[in-house]
């Protein structure tokens, strides 16, 4: 049974660092958070309930770590790294500039998110996960999961298009459609 949960537990893994890097905002940052993650649920399977979804355990520990990090961050202070500048290439130039840009810009906008907004996103956005999914593994009700993913689509549409002329914010088009 256990290797069987280990095997199961290699599956998420790809799923667990695309949730982890909307936590945490960085590649590096979330690798060491599905590090941490694998080897709390690895140290504590018996914790684990059998019949249950492990995703869901998985999140919710991932989840745990991070608000730990996070309350410990406050306390120390945040770490800046220095190696920032990336060599830029590809085909054209600009359009990979343009790109990094704008998801950098994506990226502040989603560290500035509530934790639980950000949370949210990463669930449903980046998982795909359903709301129901999100809920339960949020311990909140549906309807809560609905009303911060409508404000953090929203806080995340403000800070990447700003006083664009003629853009559309999400509900606008989910309206129209």
């Amino acid at each position: 049974m256990t290797d069987d949960v280990r095997r199961q537990i290699v599956d998420h893994l790809p799923r667990l660092r695309r949730f982890a890097r909307a936590l945490t905002g960085d590649s590096d940052r979330a690798d060491d958070l599905v590090q941490e993650t694998c080897l709390r649920a690895l140290s504590r399977l018996d914790q684990w309930e059998p019949g249950t979804r492990l995703d869901s355990w998985l999140y919710r520990i991932a989840q745990n770590i991070w608000f730990d990090r996070a309350r410990a961050l406050k306390v120390r202070g945040e770490v800046v790294d220095i190696d920032t500048a990336h060599d830029i290439s590809g085909e054209d130039g600009r359009k990979v500039t343009e790109s990094r840009l704008v998801l950098g810009e994506v990226s502040r906008a989603l560290e500035r998110l509530p934790p639980d907004q950000r949370i949210v996103i990463g669930l449903v956005c980046i998982e795909g996960l359903s709301y129901a999914q999100a809920a339960e593994i949020t311990e909140v009700p549906v309807g809560t999961v609905m009303s911060r993913l409508a404000r953090a689509r929203r806080a995340l549409f403000d800070a990447t298009h700003g006083e664009i002329p003629n853009a559309t914010p999400p509900e606008a088009e989910k309206s129209r459609g």
